[in-house]
């Protein structure tokens, strides 16, 4: 998984410490954990670029005038007569696919850590449930003494 995301080459912006993530400038990105604050980063900057707004506070298309509206009547409409769609909400679309999957480098990387422990967890309990056995198996059977009748 770490091979996957080196491959993709991506390093932290210059603003990392003005946006407050644990990253420095230019360190590349190649684990889940730095992974998932880069994700941070895209977030920022995808709030910046559309004037603090989410996806579902934006209009759909932009009208001639360059105002967002949903009604595709009063859109602007291109070449070939469909409506302008507006970039920004395009844009936060694009960083929402890109934050899920840093961030699902960070789940798989967080489900595989805990995949070892319990496969070393569940390797100690067997152990000790073989010494026990072998422990019982082992000892010499002692006579049992029936009450008199």
């Amino acid at each position: 998984m770490r091979d996957t995301i080196a491959r993709e080459k991506i390093t932290a912006t210059p603003d990392v410490q003005e946006i407050g993530v644990n990253l420095e400038p230019g360190e590349p990105i190649d684990t889940g954990a730095e992974a998932k604050e880069f994700a941070k980063i895209i977030r920022t900057h995808a709030l910046e670029a559309t004037g603090g707004r989410t996806y579902s506070e934006m209009g759909r298309y932009l009208t001639p005038t360059g105002e967002e509206t949903n009604d595709e009547a009063q859109a602007a409409t291109d070449e070939q007569g469909n409506p302008v769609a507006n970039q920004a909400r395009n844009l936060w679309v694009t960083a929402t696919a890109l934050t899920t999957a840093l961030n699902t480098a960070f789940l798989a990387e967080r489900i595989a850590l805990f995949s070892i422990v319990m496969g070393v967890a569940l390797l100690l309990t067997g152990i000790g449930f073989l010494v026990l056995t072998i422990g019982g198996a082992l000892r010499a059977p002692t006579a049992s003494t029936s009450p008199a009748a």
